[in-house]
This record gives C-alpha cells, structure tokens and sequence, in this order.
C-alpha cells in the first residue's frame, strides 16, 4: 500500500446521522454522477424517500470497497514484511552457519597443532636435544627461599623419571627477601640470576622465563607445591603446567635471537598457524603474542593499540607493531584509542572513537600473554635493577613494561594506581624510571588469529576447564580419568576429573568434581563441582557439593604431621579486613566467620590470626587442626565443615590449630610427593598386573 495514497472513513455513528439536504435547483434525491433509482411506492412512503436510501447504500459499498482494498494492502505489505523478515532470519542462520563452522575449523585445527606439539615434546622427555633445538635455560620464579626449594625437589623428582628433558639447565630465583616485589620485580631479580648463576655465556642462551611466584590464594590446592606443578588430566603419567608449557613452546627456541621469553605459571596459549607460517622471536626490543579477545576480556588484560599500516587481519599469523599498549583499559579507553577490531572472515581495524555499524558481538580487540626481550634489552633492564640497588614495591612486567613502549606511550600511566592491589610509597619513581628507561623501544606484536588464552587460576576456572564441554578440553584432548585406579562402574562418567588418583569401588564423585592426587575408599561420595587434593579418606564421609579439600603436610617440630584445609569453592581467600569487628564480612562456606567461630568454640582475637600486618582473613585464620595422621585430618576439617552445615557444635578448642598462610611456612614438601609417588607406584602395578593378567588370557 502506498504511503497516504488512502484514508479509512469514520464507520461508527454513520446511520444515526440525518442525510444532507438537496442542494437548490437539484432533483430530490439525485445522486450525483449516477442514475436516479426509481422512487420508493406504498402506502406512508415519504416522496424521494428511495432515491436517498439508495445513495446512502451506494456509500456504504464503496466504503467497504475502500475497506477490502486497505486490508488487502495491508496483508500484501506484511506478506512483504515477512518474507524480508524470512530473508533477514535466513540470512542470520547462514552468517551464523558459516560462523560456527570457522570456529569449528579453528577448533579442530588448534586441536590438530596442539597434538603435534604434544607429540614432540613426548619424544624430547629425558632425552637430549640437538643444540638450539631446546632452550639453553629454563628459569621458575619462586616468592622466597621455602617454595624455591619445593619447586627444586619436585624438579628433581621429574628429572630422575625422566618426564623433562635432559638437556636443559632448570634454574629456581627465590625473590629476595624483604617487601613483594611482583613479577616484573622477579623478572628482573632473575636476570641478576642468570647472570651470576652463568656469567657471560647467558648472553647467548634462549630463556624460558616462567613467573611461578605466589601462593594461589584464588587456586589454594595449588599453593603448598606451586601452580607451575598444577597437575592436568593429560598424559600417562600425568603432564603439570609445567610439562605444558614446555609443549606448548617447543618450536620457539629454533627460531628466536638470544633473549628471553616471559610467562606466567597459570595460563594456556594453544594457537593454530599454516604450514609454512612460523613465529620468530628475532626483533630488537619486545616482542608479544597477541590473541582476539571479545572486549569484556580486554578489561582484565593487555591490550594492543595495533598500527593499521601493519595490520591486514589476514591469515593465520602476521607480525605488526603496535602503536600504544593499554593495561587493563574500560571499554570507552579501547574504543577511542583505535584498539578495536571488527570482526569480519578476518579482524579489521576500526577507526578509533568510533563504534561503526557493527554489533558489539562483532568486535574484539587483540590481548596479551607472552612476550620476548631481546639480549640487549635484558641487558638494560639488569643494570637499571643494579643500579636501583633494593626494590622496595611490586611492578607488573605486564603493565610497567609494555605501557612503556610504542610511539604513542604516556607518561600518565605511571600514576594510575587503580590496578594496584597494595600501593607502595615508591611505586609511582620506580615506574617513572621504568618509562624514561624503556621510551622509544618497539614493541613487535605477532598477531595470531587462530588462538586462545586460557587462565586457570581460580578454582572456578579450573574446574570448568577440567570437567565441563569447555574449548580447552577438547583442544587438550583433556581425559576424565588420567593416570588413576578407578572403579569400571563410574568410568562412563565424563563430566568430572580424576588425576593420578586411587578411588575404591563403591566411590562415588558427583559431576563437575576434579579428585587429585588422592586416596578414596568405597564409602566415600563427592558432591557436585568439589575439588579433592593430596588427601587420604578410609572411612565413611560425604564431602558436600561446591567444597575444596586440600591436606598438606607440616613439620613444625621434628615430626611429620597433617593438616586439611576446608572451604567452600567460592571463598575469598583473598579478602582481609583490619578491624576485629570487621571480621563478620568474611565469609566460610555461607556462613560468616564470627557465627562459625561459635561453633567452634574460638574466640575472636588478634592471636586467632597468623598475620603480622594485621590482614584479617580466612588465609590468615588460625582455625585447621594439626592431627597425627592424614585420614584424621580429613575427618576433622569435614567435622568443622559439618557443624557449619548443620548449625551444630564441634569444638576446635583443644587442637593445635594453623592458618593457611602457617600450613605454607611449615609445609614438608618430601612428605607431599613421598604420598604422591605411593599412589605413582600403585597404578604402575595395576597396570603391569592388568598387562600381565591381559598377555595370559589372550595366549
């Protein structure tokens, strides 16, 4: 129907309305432009009387006339409307279609790469490499001299069973004692290792730097031996993050310059590039990974401002340079600054400020992971950490490096401390010297389309990515029993994650649950999306759905004893306050922690927590008992739990009790992988027995 080209006449209140008088001169009743019907007859008829009737009958036709027209329009215009609607809703699918079968290729093609580099290094593990085909030195950053030694033993461990290879130096930098320095402050202490552990010859080595630091309060079963030996439902016997990352970059050392290679202990970069495309590390200055990442990502990343002219967003891999790095920006920041690409077959810059036309759902910008200093620039920063003499604050190689670099680097940044978990005094001179240091150096960017960053340091994030459809599984190829004895009646189980584990038959493990390194007898039942570490349980026990379970062993005087943290998935570890009147915003399993400390029979006071700054919090609560074996442990962190549960008394009062952040400082490491490797042994012989027994039945 053409706009306007009708109008629909007011129907209501037409009959009760008198009929117009003939204008003078006219016949009585004629109708204009038509034939005058004959007159109506009959007794009382009024003259002229059929010729009006007539007229108005004729009106009314054509008003309905009018009426079929208009809906007839109006049905063509939303048959119309629905086929565009059809067309638009078709059109949709296919771009959806086509969409989904590029993220399946990109998928499938990830997963393809990643195989093959697992493959390699397989075939590496306790063998000697060719020169240049390894890297020269592997280097573990450790936050003191107590998880340097952990992660030295547990090293050691792997070497003499041959699970790494032979032929790299590993080398474990403690941070030196005093205040946390962060890792951009353990990046450069390691610098100072190297160069006193090798002298001059570290000048020419490739350098996996990996940052191992920390003690995981968001991941607490990876605190007591680091989250660099996290283990992972993969390989036989099972791979730690450590294994992964040496797989994950085993083509890289062949083509990279002298320099060194930074990461971090808790994150996963499996990308996918083509067959003749290779990442070379060989620029002077920085150079890093990057990968496209939806926008809400971006927040809680690196993210780089790419310079168009070296930017096409075509193919698998492509070296550019980057303009400006933003570290942890809002989303207006990304979209002024240029760092927005819209999604296409292939990313394309958008121009900055500007949003375009796209769906929000069709932009990403490209985030950071990994990134490369070449020898010369390691160099500077050593003697800039030689100069400085102690560092007395934390910097972030992340953000106090790379916001350094590129042409459009500011100064602003250095007092932006809205990122800064705890601001030093310092803080602010330290990244001043940083920036007039490193201004002007480039910063190389390789950009890999077909990539994902995966973090797992939370216990969230490890257990979807371990038990749930996620990408990650199905790249890693991620089993749902690795390593492990496990009753047959629950291997079709999929949604759950059992690590090098021995469950009894009659166990039961709830959906979405990840067991590690842990002895379960037959009447054990684990809920729903729980995390079970380094425990033993030979008696009855119902660990409740959403609950982390991690023992560690303690020497606090001359004897081994037991400790078993309990909480719920969702705790903040994290979280402190400096009021005891505070204290009833911490919360332990739903419950606040003054109600639960009434439970327990403690009292709220300041020798209840470990902390000597006056962090008052569940990592710093002095509220696990220490017991003479590991199973008594258990039973008694899930009584504590129980009596949260149930609202009901379980007194505390006469056990030695330790925080977490105590359960660290006294843990003994050889005690820990001493049970770990009883469980190792134990499936080595049910596998030999299940060979054997498999060689005489089929002979």
């Amino acid at each position: 129907m053409s706009s306007g080209a009708t109008r629909t006449l007011p129907l209501t209140g037409f009959t009760s309305r008198a009929p117009a008088p003939d204008p003078p001169g006219a016949r009585p009743g004629a109708a204009e432009g038509s034939a005058r019907p004959a007159a109506a007859s009959g007794p009382g008829a009024r003259p002229g009387m059929g010729e009006r009737g007539a007229a108005l009958r004729g009106d009314t036709a054509r008003r309905e006339d009018t009426a079929r027209r208009e809906d007839t329009a109006r049905r063509g215009d939303t048959a119309l409307r629905g086929d565009t609607a059809r067309r638009e809703d078709t059109a949709l699918r296919g771009d959806t279609a086509r969409r989904g079968d590029t993220a399946r290729r990109e998928d499938t093609a990830r997963r393809g790469d990643t195989a093959r580099r697992l493959e390699r290094f397989e075939a590496l593990r306790g063998a000697a490499a060719r020169p240049g085909e390894l890297w020269d030195a592997v280097v573990l950053t450790a936050a003191d001299a107590a998880q340097a030694g952990a992660f030295r033993e547990q090293l050691a461990e792997k070497l003499r069973r041959e699970q790494l290879p032979s032929a790299v130096r590993y080398l474990v930098c403690a941070d030196p004692p005093g205040p946390r320095i962060g890792n951009g402050g353990s990046t450069l202490h390691a610098l100072q290792c190297l160069e006193e552990q090798y002298g001059d010859q570290w000048t020419s080595f490739t350098v996996l730097l990996i940052h191992s630091g920390g003690y995981s309060q968001r991941l607490p079963n990876a605190s007591a031996l680091g989250k660099i030996f996290t283990a992972l439902p993969l390989g036989d016997p099972v791979y730690q993050m450590l294994e992964l990352k040496l797989a994950m970059y085993i083509d890289f050392p062949r083509h990279m310059k002298p320099g060194v290679l930074i990461t971090c202990s808790d994150d996963i970069e499996l990308y996918s590039t083509g067959v003749t495309e290779t990442i070379t590390f060989d620029k002077p200055g920085f150079t890093a990974l990057a990968h496209p990442s939806d926008l809400a990502v971006g927040t809680t990343h690196g993210v780089f401002v790419l310079d168009p002219s070296s930017f096409s967003g075509k193919g698998g891999l492509e070296y550019g340079s980057c303009y400006r790095f933003l570290h942890k920006p809002d989303l207006e920041t990304m979209q002024q600054s240029g760092a927005v690409c819209v999604r296409g077959d292939r990313p394309q810059l958008s121009s900055p400020g500007s949003r375009g036309d796209s769906a929000v759902a069709s932009e990403c910008v490209y985030t950071d992971s990994v990134f490369y200093i070449d020898h010369s620039t390691a160099q500077q920063l050593l003697q800039f950490y030689k100069q400085m003499g102690t560092l007395c604050c934390e910097i972030d190689a992340y953000g106090d490096f790379l916001q350094a670099l590129g042409p459009g680097a500011t100064p602003e940044y250095t007092k932006n401390t809205s990122n800064v978990s705890k601001e030093d005094s310092g803080l602010v001179a330290v990244r001043q010297q940083l920036y007039s240091l490193l201004q002007g150096t480039a910063l190389n960017v390789i950009v890999l389309n077909n990539s994902q960053f995966y973090h797992i340091g939370t216990t969230q994030e490890y257990l979807f990515h371990f038990t749930a459809e996620s990408k990650l599984r199905f790249e890693l190829d991620l089993q749902p029993v690795a390593f492990s004895i496990f009753p047959d009646t629950a291997k079709a189980l999929d949604h759950l994650s059992v690590i090098q584990s021995v469950l009894e038959p009659g166990c039961v493990v709830g959906p979405g649950s990840v067991i590690e390194y842990s002895r379960l007898g037959p009447e054990v039942s684990v809920g729903k999306g729980s995390i079970v570490s380094g425990s033993y349980i030979n008696f009855s026990a119902d660990i409740p759905s959403d609950c982390l379970l991690s023992s560690v062993s303690v020497k606090i005087t001359d004897r081994v004893e037991y400790v078993t943290m309990v909480f719920g998935v969702g705790d903040d570890l994290k979280k402190s306050v400096k009021l005891l009147s505070d204290i009833h915003s911490l919360q332990f399993f739903g419950a606040n922690l003054p109600e639960c400390l009434d439970l327990w029979n403690l009292e709220a006071s300041d020798q209840l927590f470990s902390s000597e700054d006056t962090r008052l919090g569940l990592w710093t609560a002095r509220i696990f008992p220490v017991c003479s074996t590991l199973s008594e442990s258990v039973r008694m962190s899930l009584n504590m739990l129980n009596s949260v549960q149930h609202k009901s008394a379980f007194k505390l009062s006469g056990f030695q009790l330790l925080s977490v952040e105590e359960m660290l400082t006294y843990k003994d490491v050889e005690d820990m992988l001493k049970f770990r490797k009883q469980i190792y042994d134990e499936i080595c012989l049910q596998r030999q027995k299940e060979k054997s027994d498999y060689g005489m039945s089929s002979t």
